[in-house]
């Protein structure tokens, strides 16, 4: 074993008593330095103890207004209202402070119509390309306005602007004759039908055939559209609807007369319907006796002269433009609704045809037409099947109380009129008479702003209420347009 040296346990204990001391000297130092940090947070405390206690006294000794102010002239106002003068200026002023006022229109893709008289911008409308973009879901449109306030020029700016970007235009009755100029102009054709005139209509005419039809399919749509046209001229005449028998003696008479005509006419049918075929069942004559006579006024009657031989006028669906001139039997009402419901089935045969592209139809005074039911029972079916057609119908109006010579209140007619209305979510409303601002408002949905411009409107002017938005707009023509409108010659 190896000796320790010299003095090494006295040198391991010195080492251990000084270790234990530097213990004892931390732990102090330790101490010490958390009372220094005591009394600085102490100090801070109090230091922030003073300063709230000063501030509080600070607002205690500070005098305040009472809260209703001072009394008296001190008060330093007047015990009446404030009140402030209106203000007037132009919009030109104003939109400086209100940049925002005026909606954006809707788009620059249509037919220019004008300028909008809030925004100052350019105006276009085109009923397709709407509902294309989805704002509107029906593209018949409803025009009113009082004699002297343009709707007339306005109607004839939107479908004759409309011809260039593919569409085409119909009118199927123009009691005034103010649109055959315009079509003659265009292009097309206005069909002139009166007493005295060499023109002849058939109605028992094949008319357009659609393209992609088949022999047989064809033969059947033939004879479908005639038997529901020499039905329709028979409860215009009789103005009433008629019975089974009086249907199945119609169908008798046009099967015997096609059977050996290769150009049935109407004359052949009523002869047929009052003398029938020997050996045939005697109770025929009996049954279609009314219905017999009625359609002789077409050939023998007062109304004679218009169907009583083949046509010498066609239709032809890729003009342009067609309109049915009805000013020369203008007197006649019962004619009208003849000639526009034949005009009608013209229409309807072009309109099958899958390439007949889009076209607007122009019911120009309205209320004169709608007052017969037969005319009233197609334009809602055109109303209807619009999209599917292709088709924006236009109706013009003078006043919206015009539906009120529409049937008897709570009739069947009048629910078909204003269901036109109900369809129509393009309303364009010219100035109107104060005793028809009311009606006009409730019929049409106007807000009170809106019924308030009616009155005021110019020339040319009018509330666009397109769904839910509303535009003013002042209607802008070309010199040409101008003179080829213009509806006040005799006048002037």
């Amino acid at each position: 074993m190896t000796p320790k040296p010299p003095g090494s346990k006295k040198l391991y204990s010195t080492v251990l008593v000084e270790d234990g001391a530097g213990r004892r000297q931390r732990k102090a130092r330790e101490r010490a330095a958390r009372q220094v940090v005591a009394r600085d947070h102490a100090e801070q405390r109090r230091a922030v103890k003073e300063k709230l206690a000063a501030e509080r006294a600070e607002a205690r000794s500070t005098n305040y207004l009472p809260k209703g102010g001072e009394a008296g002239a001190a008060a330093l106002r007047s015990y009446r209202g404030f009140r402030v003068p209106a203000h007037q200026d132009t919009s030109a002023a104003l939109r400086g402070a209100y940049p925002f006022l005026a909606e954006g229109g809707l788009g620059s893709r249509g037919v220019f119509i004008g300028q909008d008289m809030y925004s100052g911008g350019s105006f276009v409308y085109d009923p397709w390309v709407l509902y294309q973009r989805g704002i509107i879901t029906a593209p018949n449109l409803v025009l009113a306005g009082i004699v002297g306030s343009g709707k007339s020029s306005l109607a004839k700016s939107l479908y004759t602007r409309s011809i260039p970007f593919g569409r085409r235009v119909y009118v199927p009755g123009d009691p005034k004759g103010e649109h055959t100029a315009v079509a003659e102009a265009v292009g097309g054709k206005a069909i002139v039908l009166g007493h005295g005139l060499r023109n002849r209509l058939n109605p028992l005419d094949e008319g357009y055939r659609p393209g992609g039809v088949t022999d047989s399919e064809w033969a059947a749509m033939v004879a479908s559209r005639r038997r529901d046209l020499i039905g329709a001229l028979a409860e215009t005449v009789l103005e009433r609807s008629l019975s089974p028998l009086e249907h199945t003696v119609i169908d008798i008479a046009l099967q015997a007369v096609v059977s050996h005509a290769s150009v049935p006419i109407l004359p052949m049918v009523v002869d047929h319907i009052l003398t029938p075929d020997p050996g045939g069942d005697d109770r025929l004559a009996e049954d279609g006796r009314m219905v017999g006579h009625a359609l002789r006024r077409l050939v023998s009657g007062d109304l004679a002269g218009l169907f009583d031989g083949p046509s010498t006028v066609t239709f032809d669906p890729t003009l342009p433009m067609i309109t049915l001139d009805l000013s020369r039997v203008v007197e006649n009402s019962t004619l009208i609704s003849v000639l526009m419901t034949c005009s009608s089935a013209w229409m309807e045969s072009a309109l099958l045809d899958p390439n007949g592209g889009q076209r607007w139809t122009v019911y120009d005074e309205a209320w004169r037409l709608m007052s017969h039911p037969a005319l009233l029972k197609r334009m809602d079916a055109h109303w209807r099947l619009a999209r599917h057609y292709g088709i924006a119908n236009l109706l013009i109006f003078h006043k919206l109380t015009d539906l009120d010579n529409v049937g008897d209140q709570g009739s069947a007619m009048r629910s078909l009129a204003n269901s036109l209305l109900a369809n129509a979510e393009s309303r364009i409303i010219y100035r109107q008479e104060s005793d028809q601002i009311g009606v006009t408002a409730k019929t049409l949905g106007l807000t009170g702003t809106e019924q308030k411009l009616l009155p005021s409107l110019g020339t040319g002017q009018g509330l666009w209420r397109i769904k839910e938005s509303s535009y003013v707009v002042q209607h802008q023509l070309h010199p040409d347009e101008l003179a080829l409108f213009d509806t006040r010659a005799r006048m002037l």
